[in-house]
């Protein structure tokens, strides 16, 4: 069986190959493109080329948002796609896209061949209600869908099924802070592995300071600029999205590499806030948690570098955290415990392997198909 994993976000494309033998998957081939803002025939075609159109057996597709109807991993059907279409308005830069690539892919590989769509939301379909609802009418909030979904679930999937795998003997994976860091940015508190609680809420747009994403502010901003600024909806949309976080802040790159190279004043500012964004949220859920037994760190930011993981843990060690500075300053992109001998907790670098994780889903999912009377 040869499977496809598509993991279409709002700008970018993320293509990866796999091929399924007796005892394992194997990837064959991975590309990262950037800057993909719409659905390529071409640029798919000449992807899946080595193994022809015909060797291709499955496709998957990472959807963003499911809502609360698509909390599992499912086969693509009529209904489905439905199903994704309703919930463009809740994910207007993510869900099209994921809909224009399940389009193409059936139109380049045939309907015969079975698609699966994997949901970054479903991960947090269990969250408790204390940390799903807005303290907003509740009759309204029911009848719009406004409540805390979650995202980047498939990552964070992806660090605790590895943390799993490395610690074993930590019973049900114990407590766990997953933190995503890259172009979008997101932590979650795990306890036995189920997550409790986790940065993102309504949109992607909560939380964390990010690329260009503001993160968390106060919605009376929101009103303040349109009354002063004459803002409509789409203008606050692309300022809170593609003109804030760290780009906003530093008012020079949304690129953390380039920020930490800088040295001007406000790329500065950007990093120490970036950082300690996080920070606070690492204190809120040790809090939610009642300590933890593993933080992790992924995403092209969170793997790649230690000067940011250093500012977002340093002098935390009365929290029962201290990282070895020597394991952290010497490990880049690859997977390593970056904490000190003495440190009552885990700290290590977990790369992100999505479409691993979307792959094994999909698999499973027509496993059980197959396997039904």
């Amino acid at each position: 069986m040869s499977i496809l994993a598509i993991n279409a976000g709002s700008s970018s494309l993320r293509l990866s190959l796999f091929v399924q033998t007796e005892n394992s998957l194997k990837q064959l081939a991975s590309v990262h493109y950037k800057g993909i803002d719409s659905a390529d025939l071409s640029l798919l075609g000449n992807f899946i080329s080595p193994v022809e159109a015909a060797g291709i057996t499955l496709v998957v597709h990472r959807v963003v948002h499911g809502g609360t109807r698509l909390v599992t991993p499912c086969r693509i059907d009529a209904t489905v796609e439905a199903e994704i279409k309703r919930l463009i308005p809740l994910a207007p830069l993510h869900n099209p896209s994921a809909l224009e690539w399940i389009q193409l892919a059936r139109r380049l590989l045939g309907e015969h061949v079975s698609q699966v769509a994997v949901f970054d939301t479903a991960f947090y379909q269990s969250l408790p209600e204390v940390a799903t609802i807005y303290a907003m009418p509740r009759e309204l909030c029911r009848e719009h869908g406004i409540r805390r979904y979650g995202f980047h679930g498939i990552a964070h999937r992806a660090m605790l099924n590895r943390w799993g795998e490395v610690r074993p003997d930590v019973r049900g994976g114990g407590r766990v802070i997953s933190i995503q860091l890259g172009s979008g940015c997101s932590i979650t508190a795990i306890d036995h592995g189920v997550p409790v609680d986790t940065s993102m809420g309504f949109s992607p747009l909560e939380g964390l300071l990010m690329a260009t994403r503001s993160g968390d502010v106060d919605p009376a901003v929101i009103m303040f600029l349109q009354r002063q600024e004459g803002m409509n909806v789409e203008d606050v949309e692309r300022l809170l999205n593609t003109q804030s976080g760290l780009l906003g802040v530093s008012d020079e790159s949304s690129d953390m590499q380039v920020l930490l190279d800088s040295g001007s004043p406000d790329a500065e500012l950007a990093v120490s806030l970036y950082c300690y964004r996080v920070r606070k949220y690492i204190g809120a859920y040790l809090s939610v948690l009642g300590g933890a037994d593993a933080i992790l760190f992924g995403g092209g930011v969170g793997e790649n570098s230690a000067k940011i993981r250093m500012k977002i843990l340093q002098d935390m060690q009365w929290l029962g955290v201290s990282l070895d500075l020597f394991r952290n300053d010497n490990v880049t992109g690859k997977e390593l415990c970056i904490s000190a001998a003495d440190s009552q907790t885990d700290v290590w670098v977990m790369p992100v392997d999505e479409a691993r994780v979307m792959a094994l889903d999909a698999v499973a999912i027509m496993n059980n198909v197959e396997g039904l009377p």
